[in-house]
């Protein structure tokens, strides 16, 4: 199992080598009003990038030659376990994309992550992030993984989801998935659905599903989540992101 999980990952990083980089000079699409805050600091940019609505023309195309970072703070408010915290941290550079997680694909494990990002589209803008994570700690495994956000007008489908192949039991192999759809009236306003898969914390569904709320003014965003609202075992997450 672990020769196979290694040639793997070697094929994965050859043909995402091969195939990303050429989608990464594709013009940055427009941010949409409401842009989840864990996928602003990933803009691959070229001179013909238009500027995002309300974003002054000098801030339109970043330098990408330098950093960009953003960091977010999830707060799981568990009305019958112990809450926890869940600190995701990004840097981007041009095309290349990295993350680091805490208490995401399990308690006490942290994930590491490198990808690809490339975008597209003027009227329907497309962002996605290919990727490649090593799980460490209380679970270890190898997991292939994407974000996507995909925007229209005020609306917006953000979704992230990895497969993580555990190297200590392949019967704990599991698939992990978080989406977003929100509207955004107005820049500093959205609301919308969620919905999450997740080992973190375990309910009696398997998926489970919520209302969301962001109010955000760059840097910065604050986002309340209240997951299975129509059932006992209800539980609320807050978020604060911030980009630098």
């Amino acid at each position: 199992m672990r020769r196979a999980l290694r040639i793997f990952v070697v094929v994965a990083v050859a043909a995402l080598s091969l195939a990303l980089p050429d989608f990464c000079t594709a013009p940055a699409a427009a941010a949409p009003p409401g842009t989840a805050a864990r996928m602003t600091a990933a803009q691959p940019t070229t001179p013909t990038a238009a500027p995002a609505p309300g974003m002054p023309a000098e801030q339109a195309v970043p330098d990408p030659s330098t950093w960009s970072f953003a960091a977010s703070l999830y707060a799981y408010v568990l009305p019958d376990d112990d809450s926890f915290l869940l600190p995701v941290v990004y840097a981007d550079r041009d095309w290349l994309h990295l993350e680091a997680r805490y208490n995401y694909e399990a308690m006490d494990s942290a994930s590491l992550w490198g990808g690809w990002c490339f975008a597209t589209g003027s009227t329907v803008t497309l962002e996605a992030i290919p990727m490649l994570g090593f799980v460490f700690g209380d679970t270890s495994g190898i997991a292939p993984g994407l974000e996507f956000s995909l925007g229209w007008r005020q609306f917006e489908l953000y979704s992230e989801s990895e497969y993580v192949f555990d190297l200590d039991d392949s019967e704990a192999n599991f698939f992990y998935a978080w989406s977003e759809l929100t509207y955004a009236p107005k820049d500093w306003l959205a609301f919308g659905l969620a919905a999450q898969r997740t080992r973190a914390y375990e309910t009696d569904v398997d998926v489970q599903r919520g209302l969301l709320l962001e109010l955000s003014r760059r840097p910065g965003s604050l986002r309340g989540y209240l997951f299975n609202f129509d059932r006992d075992e209800a539980f609320g997450i807050i978020a604060a992101g911030w980009e630098f």
